[in-house]
Parts: C-alpha cells; structure tokens; sequence
C-alpha cells in the first residue's frame, strides 16, 4: 500500500493508520522531495512528471509491480497522474480530499497560507493552518494536536512546498478522468475549507464506477479527525479490491 502524504506535509500524516493496516499489507510511505527527510534536489522545478517519476523510480525500486494508492489532498492530485500516465502501477485508488482540477476556492486558500507567512510571520502562518484544515468542532476538542502539527510547519524549508504549490496552482485532468479503469474510492470531509466537497461529487461524476464516501463535521485531514474511520474503510475496500486485475489502459 502507497500512502501519499499532501502540499507541506510528510509521511507522519499516516502515523495513525499505518499500525494497524501494516497487519495486512507492506506499507510505502515516503516523504515527497522537498518534504519531511527528503531532499530538495538542486534544479528541481516540481513539476508533476518530476514527482511522478520520484514515485515510479520508489515502486521499481522495491520491486512493486503494482500498490494499493492512497492520496491525500496534493497527494491525492499526485496519485490521479500517476494512475492516468502509468496506471500498471496503480491496482486500486483512494482519494482523499482531492480534486480532479484547482479552482479559484482553493488557488485563495493556498495565496493565503503564502502572503499570511510573508506578511505575518510563523504564528499567525500555523494559526491559519489550523483553522482552515481541520472542522471547528474537532479543533476545539483537539486544540493541543492542531496547534503541534501546524506549528511543525514553521520548523520546515518551505521552499519544496511553495515550488509543488505553484505546479498544483494549474492541476487539471478533467478530460482524463472518464478512461479511468482502476477502482477508485474517493473520501471527503463536508467541512473541508481547502477543497471544497463539491469535488468529491464532479470526481464521482467524472471516474467510471467509482465510490464516495463523505464524512460529517470533518475538515481537510481526515487521517487525523477520523483515524479509526479511515483505517477501516482503507482494509475494508482493500479487500475487496485484491482480486481486480490491474488496469492496462
């Protein structure tokens, strides 16, 4: 299972699933270049084929025919084109608070991450984090863990984040999205303020066959509100998938 982490997060975004759903599978978490432990390597621009080619090289060289993908957010855009470019890689698809395209909603969110930083500074940069990704409700119950893990963005080198933004700015496979053969479940929270829920429905317009799951008072990072939820759904829908045929086309 390839568990993709989102824009300026890093493989601890998983912490909470991957105990129990490394019981079932072998888990693959990496931090994305420029991400967590990873490098920022010299001349890298961020773009999609860099970061597709970042995953394929990973996969091949563990031997992996073919993952269980889940993506979240960034991560989730991430897995649409690997999926859409290699599908062999790909036997099943989970996306998580994803989109098939960036809209004008999410473009101001992100510009307004960036010019809070700049203009503010740190705090007022991890404050703002944690109000737009998580539900109020769930942030007032868990002040303490959104606060640590938005402030964790201030100890971080932002600039693979600000580069992979600027690329995600213009992310669109809309007109790609009904070839796609591999089964796919898409999960979004109905208090997302990052990506709008809207786009869970267009993606399950969009992709042939594909599931939804919505989740009630629940924001952007649903590994983290709703981990035992989320844990649950991944193994059960894995399991049902483990007999499709990977898609070829």
């Amino acid at each position: 299972m390839l568990l993709l982490h989102g824009l300026g997060g890093d493989h601890t975004v998983w912490d909470f699933e991957i105990p129990d759903l490394s019981k079932s599978y072998r888990i693959i978490a990496p931090d994305l270049r420029g991400h967590g432990r990873s490098s920022y390597p010299e001349g890298a621009r961020y773009t999609f084929e860099e970061l597709e080619g970042d995953v394929q090289k990973l996969l091949d060289d563990r031997h992996v025919g073919s993952a269980h993908v889940v993506g979240l957010s960034g991560g989730g855009l991430l897995a649409l084109r690997l999926l859409i470019d290699d599908p062999r890689h790909v036997r099943s698809l989970v996306l998580i608070g994803a989109a098939g395209h960036m809209d004008n909603h999410t473009r101001a969110v992100g510009q307004n991450w960036a010019d809070t930083l700049r203009d503010e500074g740190p705090e007022a940069y991890a404050k703002r984090l944690a109000m737009d990704l998580f539900a109020p409700d769930w942030l007032e119950a868990h002040l303490d863990l959104a606060v640590r893990i938005a402030n964790s963005q201030k100890e971080r080198n932002l600039r693979g984040v600000v580069q992979w933004g600027l690329a995600i700015g213009s992310f669109d496979v809309r007109s790609r999205l009904g070839r796609v053969k591999t089964p796919t479940l898409i999960l979004h929270g109905l208090e997302d303020n990052v990506v709008d829920p809207s786009h869970a429905r267009l993606l399950r317009q969009a992709i042939p066959g594909s599931e939804v799951r919505l989740f009630p008072n629940t924001g952007h990072l649903i590994p983290i509100e709703r981990p035992e939820e989320t844990t649950q759904i991944l193994l059960e829908w894995f399991a049902r998938q483990s007999a499709v045929p990977v898609a070829t086309a």
